[in-house]
């Protein structure tokens, strides 16, 4: 009986898989994050130049 569960591999590709799936996950997380910082910056980059046209223009 022992023998038989030590070889059953049964579930083995469920558990890759889900691991694949949290790799994934996780580096698709961080690409949002960083892209999220750099259109941040952009943002705030195009918000000081208007802000500057505006007062340049007034």
């Amino acid at each position: 009986m022992m023998r038989n569960f030590w070889n059953d591999e049964q579930g083995q590709d469920l558990i890759e898989y889900t691991l694949l799936l949290a790799f994934v996950a996780l580096t698709s997380a961080s690409l949002f994050i960083g892209a999220g910082r750099s259109v941040s910056g952009i943002w705030s980059v195009t918000n000081s130049r208007l802000v500057a046209a505006n007062a340049s223009a007034s």
